[in-house]
């Protein structure tokens, strides 16, 4: 193996191209746009292991150890820190998840705990009073999308990653059952192997292929505020995922709604980047949902705002493996809203699955093959991060 093509310019492909090229293998990156131009630059970018599945958590809590040694991998600030995860509750039935939640995942390892009372407004004074009671993940944390996909932007390039941005994938050649090259409007890009992590355009280029994948392709609506006073030290969910909040390191207060129908227009801004904008009763209504957990955000202006299309698969896992019957073409997609977290071990595990080492984690509940008749579906508890 010495030439990798990777279709995607999020944190799953320039964390794999980062950890290939760490290897010595000549990586080649392609994307329609640039870095974090879609999925990855339009997260919450919450850090957690809270609120995960079972067969994800693992994963969750790989990533964030190694998030913790990040900034020095790649020689840049991410903006990266542990400031603790809450999952709030409003009302008695959230207040009955939340607490299962707390139960299931303590049982399982995570530090994670229920606050309430005093307790809950120590942690969090800008929360409103009508908090029933929330659960605290420590170890969760934040970063800053931007910073982080420049930083491995940055440290790819010093290791010799091939960046072709602005260049649209529009197709993948395979004969023998094997991958030979991607198409572009510029010629062929051949190599000996393949990942496809172009997130909600990754059922488009498998479909030639004869492969489904089962994305549904939902809205979630992000504000971000002017620069307030520091009020916010942990990201916050709530028990429904209709709500999510974070103070960035500049003090800009990023929000989001829970998921949304999506009607599949994407525009550009002046800049050529997409963009998938909410209507007007979605924002003020996430705007206002926002306000009653935080009551100060009312008073708060909103600087802008923007939508995010979520690659959301019928499990809400994601998609980490070899594409069925297609040697030398792996996919790493369907990260269904929480998949920045991930990022850095995603890359890790793409790069050991590209180059054939023996896989230590189980990967099994991630399998493109695990789709078809029957396939359970299942809700998650959060979308964000």
């Amino acid at each position: 193996m010495s030439r990798v093509i990777i279709i995607g310019a999020g944190i799953t492909g320039l964390a794999t191209a980062h950890a290939l090229a760490g290897d010595g293998i000549a990586v080649t990156l392609v994307d329609a746009y640039g870095p974090a131009a879609m999925a990855s630059g339009w997260t919450l970018a919450g850090v957690r292991q809270s609120g995960r599945d079972p067969a994800e958590l693992p994963l969750a809590r790989e990533a964030v150890a190694l998030w913790a040694t990040l900034d020095e991998e790649l020689d840049a600030p991410t903006g990266y820190r542990r400031s603790g995860n809450l999952r709030l509750a409003r009302d008695a039935q959230e207040a009955q998840r939340i607490a299962a939640l707390v139960e299931e995942q303590s049982a399982a390892g995570l530090e994670i705990s229920l606050v309430e009372g005093s307790d809950l407004r120590a942690l969090a004074p800008a929360l409103s009073p009508d908090i029933v009671c929330a659960s605290h993940c420590p170890s969760d944390g934040q970063a800053e999308p931007l910073a982080v996909a420049q930083a491995y932007r940055d440290a790819g390039e010093r290791l010799g990653v091939r960046f072709r941005f602005g260049t649209r994938v529009t197709g993948i050649d395979c004969a023998g059952g094997r991958f030979l090259a991607v198409e572009t409007p510029d010629g062929p890009i051949a190599g000996d192997a393949c990942l496809v992590a172009a997130g909600i355009g990754t059922p488009g280029l498998l479909a030639p292929l004869g492969l489904d994948l089962p994305l549904r392709t939902p809205l979630v609506t992000v504000a971000l505020s002017e620069k307030v006073a520091p009020c916010l030290d942990q990201v916050l969910g709530t028990a429904s995922a209709n709500v999510a909040a974070r103070q960035q390191a500049d003090g800009r207060l990023r929000v989001s709604s829970g998921i949304l129908p999506w009607d599949g227009h994407l525009t550009h801004d002046e800049e050529g980047h997409p963009r998938a904008s909410p209507d007007a009763a979605t924002l003020s209504g996430m705007l206002m949902r926002v306000a009653e957990v935080l009551p100060g955000f009312a008073t708060t202006p909103v600087e802008r705002f923007w939508g995010g299309v979520i690659d959301l698969t019928p499990d809400a896992l994601p998609v980490l493996g070899p594409a069925p019957g297609i040697e030398g073409l792996h996919v790493a997609s369907g990260f269904s809203g929480h998949g920045f977290c991930l990022g850095p071990v995603t890359g890790r595990i793409m790069r050991d699955l590209l180059l054939g080492r023996e896989q230590e984690r189980n990967l099994a509940a991630f399998a493109f093959a695990r789709f078809g008749e029957g396939a359970q579906t299942a809700e998650p508890l959060t979308l964000h991060g």
